[in-house]
């Protein structure tokens, strides 16, 4: 396995965009409809003991040291012998700790084997509601039943810090943004974050209305992290390539101008498919991306309830 400088990632970060449109599916779901023989697992130092894996679905944090490895997200449950693979070049301490950053299947789907294997999954409690439908009645949306070993373990509601091989990692729940589960993950000492699927580098968000997502919450997270950041902040995002403040900064300002645009055109009394024919995106489309149709209804559907 090679392990490329951050800068010479380009195109590989972004082979996990067709696993985040169909990230709606539970743990596992979407496992046998691929095939992963040929994905290769690629690790980009951001310090000696902390990096970020790309391989297919959402990147991977990874934090190593005495105290075992800790992961942030972990794909799909045919990569994880890859992934522990890519593990074991930087490390020879086991995976203690999965966090999820959200409950989607292409960042949870190694849950299972990981969670068999002794590592103690945590997330956000609605990722564990999410998982585990069977036990909650009330829960309304998206969601998919998991098998036990996939659960998290260990919930939080606001956030939690960890104190893990030697460094505090500091977890935020950011409201209803991807989903009502997300946690953006902060290594302060090292200027880090990563944001899960609130940033999808250089390209439209799938903002997941049936999971208790909505464009405000992402919104809220791009400048959860910018007001934290300076120039020498590094962001792992959800999908695509390493990312500075810049990079989340445009991101965000095209948030707002979409969220503006859908804002009025709801203001107005028009239909989602008004909204989505008058084409808010059309100028945005080249430098964003081809899914402007999937998050414009997203952007719709996500302040029309509100606007009523």
């Amino acid at each position: 396995m090679r392990i490329p400088l951050a800068g010479e990632l380009g195109h590989l970060a972004g082979i996990g965009t067709v696993a985040a449109v169909l990230a709606g599916a539970g743990p596992g779901a979407l496992d046998a409809q691929q095939d992963m023989s040929d994905v290769e697992i690629t690790t980009i130092p951001l310090e000696s003991d902390l990096f970020m894996l790309v391989g297919r679905g959402g990147n991977i944090g990874l934090s190593v040291g005495e105290d075992g490895a800790f992961l942030i997200d972990d794909q799909f449950a045919p990569l994880t012998d890859k992934i522990l693979a890519a593990v074991a070049e930087v490390t020879d301490q086991p995976v203690r700790w999965v966090l999820n950053t959200h409950w989607h299947g292409d960042h949870t789907g190694g849950n299972e084997n990981l969670g068999n294997a002794g590592a103690m999954i945590v997330a956000h409690r609605n990722v564990y509601r999410r998982m585990n439908p069977d036990e909650f009645a009330d829960l309304m949306g998206r969601s998919s039943q998991a098998p036990r070993a996939a659960l998290p373990v260990v919930t939080f509601d606001a956030g939690v810090q960890f104190h893990w091989n030697g460094r505090h990692i500091d977890v935020t729940h950011i409201g209803q943004a991807h989903t009502d589960g997300d946690a953006v993950v902060h290594f302060p000492r090292a200027n880090v974050f990563h944001m899960g699927d609130t940033f999808f580098r250089g390209r439209y968000p799938f903002v997941d209305v049936d999971s208790g997502g909505g464009v405000d919450g992402v919104i809220a997270a791009a400048n959860f992290v910018l007001e934290r950041s300076n120039e020498g902040t590094r962001i792992i995002p959800g999908h695509g390539d390493l990312a500075s403040p810049e990079h989340l900064r445009e991101y965000r300002d095209m948030l707002e101008i979409v969220r503006m645009r859908v804002a009025s055109l709801v203001a107005n009394g028009r239909t989602e498919e008004q909204v989505v024919a008058a084409a808010p995106t059309a100028d945005l489309d080249e430098a964003w991306g081809a899914n402007s149709e999937r998050f414009v209804r997203a952007v719709y559907q996500s302040l029309a309830g509100g606007m009523e």
